[in-house]
């Protein structure tokens, strides 16, 4: 019977390890990481966006659109209790602008103004964003 469980081939991530390895070290308390720690989280991590992809395309679905939008990634969180428990304050707040043609659409093209993270915590953008020096490393020569 256990042979009928197992699978032949390996599961393998689909996000870089050394990128996942870097985002655990932003944490303090975290030293080292085992290699199969990491690979445990980076496909829990790749688990759960495919959940939250399927839950926001069914509301996108409810709701007669074709495209996800933040809305239906907000309203598909909030349908999940444990999600929604540690995900919706992270989440950006809706937006609350008037569907008006003209001079308006300017404004709304404008970006939002950036809350500022709570101490000792960054957002998601800075955690991905190269700092000056990976930046001038990263350029290769010809």
């Amino acid at each position: 019977m256990a042979e009928n469980d197992s699978d032949d081939h390996p599961i393998t991530p689909s996000f870089p390890t050394g990128r996942v390895k870097k985002i655990m070290k932003i944490d303090k308390d975290i030293n080292k990481v085992n290699a199969e720690a990491l690979h445990l989280i980076s496909c829990s991590t790749d688990l759960f966006l495919q959940f939250l992809a399927e839950r926001s395309a069914a509301v996108a679905t409810e709701k007669k659109r074709k495209i996800v939008k933040p809305e239906h990634l907000r309203t598909a969180v909030k349908r999940h209790l444990p999600t929604s428990d540690f995900l919706l304050d992270s989440l950006p707040a809706p937006q609350s602008l008037p569907v008006v043609d003209g001079p308006a659409a300017e404004i709304r093209a404008r970006p939002a103004e950036v809350k500022p993270a709570p101490a000792g915590t960054r957002r998601i953008d800075q955690i991905f964003a190269k700092s000056g020096k990976e930046a001038a490393g990263s350029i290769i020569e010809t």
